[in-house]
């Protein structure tokens, strides 16, 4: 644009030139050319630059403003007549709207509640104008993801005209180009908008010219725009389809801005064998009520765009721009935030001239919403940094409200309740798709989380596995894929020798909508955070005698609450997760209040916290972050603060001012797709310190500690024993998350997401200390593969006994009836030994031995060795004394065997280093046999010499096959 008017300036001077008059003539004489030289001047530097301003144009990085359309007298003419002709053919509009009830707002509405119809009043000006629809549950069924307020679609659309049809059409906004811009029309040739409905024109207004449409078709009789018909039978498993007959509009409200559109959807169906919804009285059918909210894009309000930047996690609106082909990079990225304005911009700080109000809805119980109001309220903090004061507020909405929470003109915190909870709590937001501007958000708080303060676990525990499945069903359940070291395509061995692929396990369909969610908000559907909480209740109880309703436990709710709406408030602020947050203090400085409530327990309360669960002899601290933290108010300056450059493109010089302070530790960012890769110890969930190794230590040992008082104190007199099954089961996937973060040091890289030249920049890659990885080797052998690790009391073991209630929501274990304890320590054994394993890990240290000096990192060999030792100690060392081999080592070492075995065969993908090094490893184990059998084999008991010459036999067999290509 400046390059455009240098040469409009240019020209200017010249034509200014060519009329200057040549011969020199007095003073007098030259009045008449002076006057015009005065106006054309003025012509050129103030009236044709404010018409210039008002010409629609778009430099890369500024907002995109829709082209004008242009449309050919001839044309015109044409519509005119079609009109006149089409308006015979139809319904006068009077008759159309006889004995319905008009509600004018952003669009008039024509309502028949007796025949079941709405109509919307279609203005000319509203034609192929950009609308914002968004669509989410306003009621649900208490499980399978279909909860009271859940977001379903954000559609930016519009209305437009064709013939004697109206089209809803969602506008095509992933590329981009300047209005006036030739290139704008190959663009529209390329890619397509998409049509979802057609709408018969009902009538036409005979003054005003406005079109009547039926609403029956677009949201009762035809496509589903929310999309949730077509998953709703992946969903809940059953073949559901929506019901035309048990369809009906509910809730209808028009304001100036907005139209909201309560619907009832009723389904039926699911006669399936394996459907089963507990929640429901009958399978055969339900009703869902959607909401359609409608509102129009804020025009002219002085909101700019805000370029974004990888270092710094914010939720993206991006595009392909064709504006300037020579640019490096094919795409513009927006972060979503508010529109915030000082009320005085001269002052360092200063109250919003709007502040982002969050209303606690009434629904939400009276004695948490002084928690919940201080989890909105901690934000002001990190505001401050970016010049405002009272940024968010905090209201309580009444009770005798009229209004309603799905309102797009409010931002609530809801409460909610689940059968079968998918989340604590989620925080999505309405976002202009055009600009990345935020115009609302909900929050959900799923209000189960109190009742494990009631110790009511079942829920959140979840269904016992059977004999063949070897994970703990909804204990680990999606869980499971969230681990450290576990992929999505890792293979679960079952006790039949059948595997259970968990990539597969969902279906196409949901992916889709999944990996939707996953992208708009970050959620995460598993439900360790509420397990991480159970854990702490429990340690409350177990550690200071705090009973459920006591002033400790009360205390410890608050916390919680406190964090989780102040981690989902940061959502709605337009932050993603950050699991590089927990990594801040050192493990000493994790109970020092005096540091937790100034600088935070965490960097970020955007990464998931696990309890702060103070050891044994260290005076319990914090047990979840109270403030934000220095990442979090450091993204706040970023998104936030008042920039004084007159475009967005000139902003990007004071944003890497901003974001060149990436480097210091305390500001790393890692999302979640970092934590998709066993790379970075540092890009973890539910993690907590600057060494997770030493957390992890302490975690393990408080468990331990739990189960030797579990077995002492529990269960109560009166009670029923299967609390002690269900507390044992939490307890033990509390042991697996805090084993499975040590994992991440083997073969672990520190990533940063640092550019060149950054403050105290570092490369990309760091490998992990050698020492680390030793550590985390000596943690595993000590609390995974020792024979002393997983070692229980015979007493305690035979108090696990299965609940036995039958009836709807709670359905008794059948098989197993007693507690399979050797399949739950070779679950652990096993998980931990795969990831260490892994093809993807072996890989990784085999690069590193040219990424990193000699003696710096964990070679293969002194893994593969290292875990021979741990594993087969009693063969290897071959001590005299020996008579046995416990049944937990001989499971170890049967799936030590048949890893190696598997490398050898080439059964499984792993580097030729690693094969080599199976293959030596298998000889060696054969030798140590042989030493072992000879020296003691007639002092061994049977079970432990069969083993030995059963592995022997293997060995042999493997090391003799004829190897295929893999």
């Amino acid at each position: 644009m400046i390059r455009t008017l240098g040469s409009y300036f240019a020209h200017l001077r010249k034509f200014v030139r060519g009329i200057r008059p040549r011969d020199r003539t007095p003073v007098q004489s030259r009045w008449p050319h002076r006057f015009r030289q005065f106006l054309l001047l003025f012509l050129a530097f103030v009236i044709l630059p404010i018409a210039w301003s008002l010409v629609p144009f778009k430099v890369t990085g500024q907002t995109e403003t829709e082209p004008p359309t242009v449309e050919s007298p001839e044309s015109a003419a044409d519509d005119d007549s079609e009109t006149n002709d089409l308006e015979d053919n139809l319904e006068k509009f009077d008759e159309a709207i006889a004995d319905t009830e008009p509600q004018e707002g952003l669009f008039s509405l024509y309502r028949n509640d007796k025949k079941n119809a709405l109509f919307l009043e279609l203005q000319p000006q509203q034609l192929d104008k950009n609308f914002l629809c968004a669509i989410s549950l306003a009621s649900g069924i208490g499980e399978r993801g279909l909860f009271d307020g859940m977001p379903l679609q954000n559609l930016l659309f519009y209305f437009h005209r064709v013939n004697d049809k109206i089209e809803f059409v969602v506008r095509n906004v992933y590329f981009r180009t300047r209005p006036g811009d030739p290139m704008a029309r190959s663009l529209d040739r390329s890619f397509s908008d998409s049509v979802l409905a057609v709408l018969p024109i009902k009538s036409i207004h005979p003054d005003r010219q406005s079109l009547l449409v039926d609403l029956n078709t677009l949201l009762l009789d035809g496509r589903d725009l929310s999309g949730l018909s077509a998953m709703i039978p992946f969903m809940l498993r059953g073949s559901y389809v929506r019901d035309p007959e048990q369809s009906r509009f509910s809730r209808v409200q028009t304001f100036p801005l907005n139209v909201e559109i309560e619907t009832v959807y009723g389904y039926t169906g699911g006669e399936d064998s394996f459907t089963n919804l507990e929640a429901l009285p009958d399978n055969r059918g339900f009703t869902l009520r959607l909401n359609y909210s409608i509102s129009a894009l804020p025009e002219n309000n002085g909101y700019r765009p805000r370029l974004a930047d990888n270092r710094i996690g914010y939720f993206i609106t991006a595009y392909r721009d064709y504006a300037d082909e020579n640019r490096k990079e094919a795409f513009t990225r927006y972060i979503n935030r508010w529109h915030l304005e000082k009320q005085n911009p001269d002052a360092p700080l200063s109250p919003p001239k709007q502040p982002i109000v969050f209303w606690i809805e009434n629904t939400v119980p009276v004695e948490y919403r002084d928690a919940i109001r201080e989890g909105i309220l901690a934000w002001n903090k990190a505001f401050e940094k970016a010049g405002f004061i009272d940024a968010i507020e905090a209201r309580e909405m009444p009770d005798d409200a009229e209004w309603n929470p799905a309102d797009v003109r409010y931002n609530t915190i809801r409460w909610m309740n689940s059968f079968d909870p998918w989340f604590a709590g989620i925080g999505p937001s309405r976002v202009n798709p055009l600009t990345g501007e935020i115009l609302d958000a909900d929050i959900l708080i799923d209000g189960n989380i109190v009742r494990l303060i009631q110790k009511e676990f079942r829920n959140w525990v979840g269904e016992e596995p059977t004999a063949s499945t070897q994970f703990l069903g909804k204990t680990l359940g999606n869980d499971l894929l969230c681990l450290p070291g576990i992929t999505g395509d890792m293979e679960i061995a079952t006790s039949e020798g059948a595997t259970d692929r968990r990539a597969t396990a969902v279906p196409t369909p949901l992916k889709g909508f999944v990996a939707d969610m996953m992208e708009r908000y970050d959620l995460c559907y598993g439900m360790e955070a509420p397990q991480q909480f159970a854990i702490g209740s429990l340690g409350l109880s177990m550690f200071h005698n705090a009973l459920p309703s006591g002033p400790e436990m009360e205390t410890y709710l608050n916390q919680y609450l406190t964090f989780l709406v102040a981690h989902e408030v940061g959502h709605t602020l337009g932050l993603r997760h950050n699991f590089h947050g927990s990594t801040m203090l050192a493990p000493e400085q994790l109970h020092d209040r005096s540091i937790t409530r100034t600088k935070g327990l965490v960097a970020s309360v955007m990464d998931y916290v696990p309890v702060n669960l103070a050891p044994p002899g260290v005076e319990q601290g914090d047990f979840y972050p109270v403030v934000v933290g220095p990442y979090d108010e450091w993204a706040i300056e970023y998104g936030y603060k008042p920039l004084e450059a007159m475009s967005t493109a000139l902003e990007r010089r004071d944003l890497e001012a901003i974001a060149r302070r990436a480097g210091d530790p305390e500001l790393a960012y890692a999302p979640d797709e970092d934590t998709m890769d066993i790379l970075n110890p540092g890009a973890n969930l539910f993690d907590m310190s600057g060494d997770m190794l030493q957390f992890s230590r302490w975690q393990l040992d408080n468990a331990r500690e739990m189960w030797e008082r579990l077995d002492k104190r529990y269960p109560v007199s009166g009670e029923s024993y299967s609390e002690v099954r269900e507390i044992f089961d939490m307890v033990y996937f509390f042991y697996i998350r805090n084993v499975m973060n040590a994992t991440l040091y083997v073969g672990g890289q520190w990533f940063n997401r640092n550019h060149a030249g950054d403050r105290e920049g570092r490369l990309p890659f760091e490998p992990v200390a050698i020492e680390k990885q030793r550590e985390s080797l000596a943690l595993l052998q000590e609390y995974v593969f020792d024979d002393n690790a997983l070692q229980f009391p015979p007493q305690l073991l035979n108090k696990l006994a299965p609940d036995r209630w039958y009836h709807w929501g709670s359905l008794p274990i059948v098989f197993p009836l007693d507690y399979p304890i050797h399949q739950r320590i070779l679950l652990l054994q096993r998980l931990v030994l795969r990831a260490l394993l892994s093809d993807q890990r072996l890989t990784r240290l085999h690069d590193l031995e040219l990424k990193a000096q000699p003696g710096e990192i964990l070679t293969l060999t002194e893994l593969f060795d290292t875990l021979q030792r741990g594993i087969w100690t009693e063969v290897l060392d071959n001590r005299d004394g020996l008579t046995e081999i416990s049944s937990v080592r001989r499971s170890l070492q049967r799936e030590d065997l048949g890893l190696l075995m598997n490398m050898v065969l080439r059964r499984s993908p792993v580097p030729e280093e690693a094969r080599t090094l199976a293959w030596y490893q298998l000889k060696q184990l054969r030798e140590a046999i042989d030493r072992t059998v000879d020296k003691r084999g007639k002092h061994l008991e049977t079970a432990s010499k069969a083993h030995l010459q059963e592995t022997r036999a293997r060995i042999d067999k493997t090391l003799d096959a004829q190897i295929q290509s893999f």
